[in-house]
């Protein structure tokens, strides 16, 4: 009998290995897809008025969020290939959504805080003819 009352996994390390490599892999794709991303934000910047530059940042500030979410989530997926137990794994989950459920709040706040500014703007360039001093 065992005398240890949460089962460990036992999942061969060349398994592990391979879960590791695919996580890595996974990231690499998302990082070139949003530097892909934020060089096209960059390009359009530099085409729009002075007006259309607000919602630009909402969006880019959106992008720079998912990508740090997602980031966030591949660093959970690498942990928990290295997981021994299920009460690790459980603690660990705890841990990820409480944190993540912090960011998203943080996340949400400023968000609106960009799209009332880019309101606020707006509502200034219309006032004075879409001109920018």
């Amino acid at each position: 009998m065992s005398t240890s009352p949460t089962p460990q996994f036992e999942i061969p390390n060349e398994m592990r290995a391979v879960a590791e490599r695919s996580v890595e892999q996974g990231k690499a794709a998302f990082q070139q897809l949003a530097q892909a991303a934020q060089e096209a934000f960059s390009t359009l910047e530099e085409q729009l008025t002075a007006s259309q530059v607000g919602s630009l940042d909402i969006g880019k500030k959106a992008i720079s969020f998912a990508e740090r979410n997602v980031l966030s989530a591949f660093e959970f997926a690498q942990k928990i290939v290295h997981t021994k137990d299920i009460q690790e794994l459980v603690q660990m989950q705890t841990e990820f959504v409480q944190s993540q459920m912090q960011v998203l709040s943080e996340q949400v706040k400023d968000l609106g805080e960009i799209v009332s500014k880019a309101g606020t703007d707006s509502k200034k360039t219309s006032k004075t003819g879409g001109l920018s001093s």
